[in-house]
């Protein structure tokens, strides 16, 4: 009898079984445009996401799309220890202007720790971490990010073909990996200040993040 794990099983279902439901669809006017909202639940956990929508979408036709994990600190309160926010927005006014995309937002805080350890990776960093050693320090992964779900909520969205807006190329193998084509990669760089720089420098050195002069 072969013996698989509980992980083994969720991602097996991530990719076979569709796993995510629309609960509403709701128009969604903004400081930036007009958009749509649909709400999704996560049939495995019960977690709840977003995809922001602008225009119709045409599984044959170039959508231009973000897919951005949750971060109440840099997307709410707009903290200068990460360059979230400012992608968020930044993310929402190129599809605003493209008149035509999907932004995905998922909940997987601090690269899929939770927000308490992100906190706790905080102070770590504080004493002299950076991003990667202070997520090792807590026993976890640099990035537990998985976007299965999230390619899930995109193909409930119509999406066939997209132009992917992100600077980390392991974002784009993991959606391919459920069918999605991706014919281009738009980076989506901000301005660093001088309390992210390093933590932007270690997502370019060590998580592989096309910014601050790598393209390749």
């Amino acid at each position: 009898m072969k013996i698989i794990s509980i992980s083994d099983l969720i991602e097996y279902r991530r990719k076979n079984d569709k796993l995510v439901e629309e609960i509403s669809n709701v128009p969604f006017p903004t400081k930036i445009g007009k958009f749509n909202l649909k709400l999704y639940e996560d049939k495995i956990n019960g977690d709840h996401h977003v995809a922001i929508i602008k225009g119709k979408i045409n599984k044959n036709k170039d959508t231009l799309v973000r897919v951005h994990s949750q971060c109440l600190t840099g997307d709410i309160f707009g903290s200068l220890r990460c360059d979230c926010g400012s992608q968020l927005n930044k993310s929402l006014e190129m599809i605003e202007e493209n008149g035509n995309g999907v932004l995905v937002y998922l909940r997987q805080e601090g690269r899929g720790i939770g927000l308490k350890n992100k906190i706790k990776a905080y102070q770590l960093q504080d004493k002299g971490l950076d991003t990667v050693e202070a997520n090792h320090e807590l026993g976890y992964q640099a990035d537990l990010r998985e976007y299965g779900i999230g390619a899930q909520i995109l193909i409930d969205c119509n999406v066939g073909k997209m132009k992917l807006l992100t600077n980390n190329p392991k974002k784009i193998i993991g959606l391919e990996g459920f069918g999605l084509e991706i014919t281009d990669r738009i980076p989506i760089e901000v301005k660093t200040n001088n309390v992210n720089e390093n933590y932007l420098k270690t997502k370019r050195d060590k998580l592989g993040h096309l910014i601050l002069g790598k393209t390749k």
